[in-house]
């Protein structure tokens, strides 16, 4: 089960990194910032195209490679879960 809590941590990541690009699309505009909040995929079209960070590749590594990641670790967590609840009781010992 160590995987769970992994996946928790990559989503962690990832929601500050997204915090990030919010809060720079909301300090733009207020439609560019309802758009990356709204519009789905466009925070992708927004990330590359007009993201002004001086440390726009880490946020963005950050963003993409920690989504996957917890993706990922929360699949193989979740399937590793339901293993151990579906494997059979022990026989009682008498």
């Amino acid at each position: 089960m160590p995987l769970l809590p992994l996946a928790a941590l990559f989503g962690v990541i990832t929601l500050v990194c997204a915090a990030f690009l919010l809060v720079h699309a909301f300090r733009r505009s207020l439609g560019t910032g309802m758009m990356v909040l709204l519009v789905p995929c466009y925070v992708l079209v927004y990330a590359f195209s007009q993201f002004e960070h001086p440390r726009k590749n880490l946020i963005l590594a950050g963003f993409f490679g920690s989504s996957v990641l917890a993706a990922v670790f929360l699949g193989l967590g979740a399937h590793a879960l339901e293993q151990v609840m579906l494997r059979p009781p022990p026989p009682p010992i008498f």
